[in-house]
């Protein structure tokens, strides 16, 4: 039986040193889903709403992945010297794909800048620097510690994380400096850090989209089953009914 086709959102590089831009996304968010048993396909940050239809027509579910910080101006806010350099051409994709993946009814799985995308795309806000605007005991931005976790979870009892991961209390890694601000219409928090931050977030209707702030994808060799757990939930949606 063939494996389901999930896209993979993606960044590109700029010029430099003599080299031509490319595409990127890390191999973790490849190996996640593989793992998971689905066939990723990566999806460039330049696609028409022509490519969008053919694409969402032709795929089973989206990740949106991690990446540049969302341009402040989509969620109607002025930008803040420690925001990070935007990519227009990957925040108009990306936007485009959420509301196509909505009309299709295809499931999402967002992680990290693909939380905070996708509430933007559906109407929601951003915290533009934690440390900043949210200051609190714990740092967020740990990239350094990428397979670490290093704060722990509340996850909301009845909530697609909760029975996707069979826990209601977890730790995680921590790689970002934005979070939610207000929720979009239309999500619901379903976990949250100990300092109150938003740390995953959900449809409340039947189209299944499940967003969370840390990355899931680096924790998958972990012993620990949570991580590997959402990425097998996410495959269970694309793979439909048995």
């Amino acid at each position: 039986m063939p494996l389901p086709v999930v896209a993979l959102s993606s960044s590109s590089s700029s010029p430099t040193g003599g080299k031509p831009p490319f595409v990127r996304v890390n191999d973790a968010y490849v190996r996640a889903v593989q793992g998971a048993g689905l066939l990723p396909v990566v999806v460039p940050p330049s696609l028409s709403a022509a490519d969008e239809r053919t694409l969402i027509d032709s795929v089973a579910g989206i990740v949106l992945t991690g990446g540049e910080d969302v341009e402040p101006a989509r969620y109607g806010a002025t930008r803040f010297a420690t925001t990070e350099t935007s990519h227009a051409g990957r925040d108009a994709t990306e936007i485009a794909l959420v509301h196509a993946a909505r009309d299709a009814q295809r499931p999402v799985l967002a992680i990290c800048r693909g939380l905070q995308l996708l509430n933007v795309a559906l109407g929601g806000t951003l915290v533009q620097d934690l440390a900043t605007e949210r200051p609190s005991a714990i740092s967020h931005p740990r990239s350094d510690l990428r397979s670490t976790r290093v704060h722990g979870l509340s996850i909301s009892a009845g909530s697609r994380l909760a029975a996707a991961a069979d826990s209601l209390v977890f730790d995680v890694n921590s790689l970002h400096h934005q979070a939610i601000d207000a929720l979009a219409p239309g999500l619901r928090a379903s976990a949250h850090a100990p300092d109150g931050v938003i740390e995953a977030a959900e449809t409340t209707d039947a189209w299944w989209v499940l967003g969370v702030q840390w990355h899931p994808e680096e924790l998958v060799d972990d012993p620990q089953p949570w991580d590997r757990a959402i990425f097998a939930a996410f495959a269970a949606q694309c793979r439909g009914p048995a």
